[in-house]
């Protein structure tokens, strides 16, 4: 192999990691960023309903999709979005019969367009109710005239 054509840097990174690992209740930390800008889109990872201990919050589906939008409006705010700049949502519930009660709580929090959004029932990881992760679309252009 001709050495010629190998590059002698590091590329650079076109992505922005943004946010401490968070922690659970074994206080490890996760081995995940809380959003990554990639150009002008931003990406949130899975949020789900805990505390600041790392412990599931009490209540049901309302109380715990309250508290995954909050660390979601957190997570977004990190790359200088809102909920308004979301265009897409995947959520998990634990349990369909939760989707009705879900939904209700989930349509407050998108007054002026609802994002596309793919919605399963399936097992999580820790034993809550609901996750949610997001695409938003917010131009850097946008954040530095605005931020």
């Amino acid at each position: 192999m001709n050495s010629s054509h190998l590059p002698t840097e590091e590329p650079i990174s076109h992505l922005e990691y943004l946010g401490l690992a968070p922690t659970a209740s074994d206080q490890q930390p996760r081995p995940l960023s809380p959003a990554v800008r990639a150009g002008d889109f931003v990406y949130v990872s899975g949020q789900v309903p805990t505390d600041v201990h790392g412990e599931v919050v009490a209540g049901g589906i309302e109380a715990q999709t309250r508290q995954v939008m909050a660390h979601l409006q957190y997570a977004l705010a990190l790359a200088g979005c809102t909920l308004d700049d979301v265009c897409k949502t995947t959520v998990w519930l634990q349990d369909a019969r939760d989707f009705g009660a879900f939904n209700r709580v989930y349509l407050n929090y998108f007054p002026r367009g609802k994002p596309a959004r793919s919605t399963t029932e399936a097992r999580l990881m820790i034993d809550a109710k609901v996750e949610i992760d997001a695409v938003a679309y917010r131009p850097v252009a946008a954040i530095t005239r605005t931020g």
